[in-house]
């Protein structure tokens, strides 16, 4: 995703940041609007796969999930927006706000290979995310194909729980929640061999289209 945002940077709250309109994409870091990551068809694939068992495992609980758009004050001039978030009974935002301060159980983050959005993910979000008190932060790579699970310790930094790159593998912190690596990447093959057979018919019809005319 871009920012939208045109000129010169400038310098707004994180009230400033929540009432923006729709179009204008982007994260607030130290008052600045700063650009997202570009989220990949692949990207998208895995964050759709991942909300689908957390779902599952947070309505079991009464919980809710959130996607990519929901505004998270992580800082007092800092605001993210987690790929996936999921919110436990008692630490539910109110449905009327567009920032929320309450910060999720989880966050999610699938990680993308530019490398100023390996930076975001794997530092500058580590850190905000921990200062925000968010619980469990999980970074999911496509290219990699791995899973981090951070939890978040008493001295209020994050350290590793989980590693895992196939398999089904149990959550830490989320007691019956179990994710299907194997299946996730599954999927990903599917639409990878799915996407190279569109790409041949399209090159085929453009290689007809060619060809034909009047004789």
């Amino acid at each position: 995703m871009t920012t939208g945002a045109a000129g010169p940077a400038r310098a707004m709250t994180l009230e400033e940041w929540a009432a923006l309109d729709e179009e204008v994409e982007g994260e607030l870091v130290d008052g600045i609007l700063e650009e997202e990551e570009r989220p990949t068809f692949l990207h998208e694939i895995v964050v759709a796969w991942l909300i689908r068992p957390l779902h599952t495992w947070a309505r079991r609980r009464r919980g809710l999930v959130a996607s990519s758009e929901t505004k998270i004050a992580v800082g007092p001039r800092r605001g993210r927006k987690p790929d996936v978030s999921v919110y436990l009974p008692g630490r539910v935002p109110p449905l009327a706000d567009a920032l929320v301060r309450v910060p999720p159980h989880l966050a999610v983050e699938v990680a993308s290979p530019r490398p100023r959005d390996v930076r975001r993910d794997r530092v500058e979000k580590l850190g905000d995310y921990a200062r925000a008190g968010i619980r469990y932060y999980w970074i999911v790579d496509p290219q990699l194909r791995s899973l981090e699970i951070f939890e978040l310790g008493r001295d209020g930094r994050y350290a590793v729980a989980l590693t895992a790159s196939r398999g089904r593998v149990r959550a830490p912190g989320c007691s019956g929640l179990s994710v299907d690596l194997d299946a996730l990447w599954s999927e990903v093959d599917e639409a990878a061999r799915a996407g190279a057979r569109s790409r041949r018919r399209r090159s085929a019809g453009r290689g007809h289209t060619s060809h034909s005319g009047p004789s």
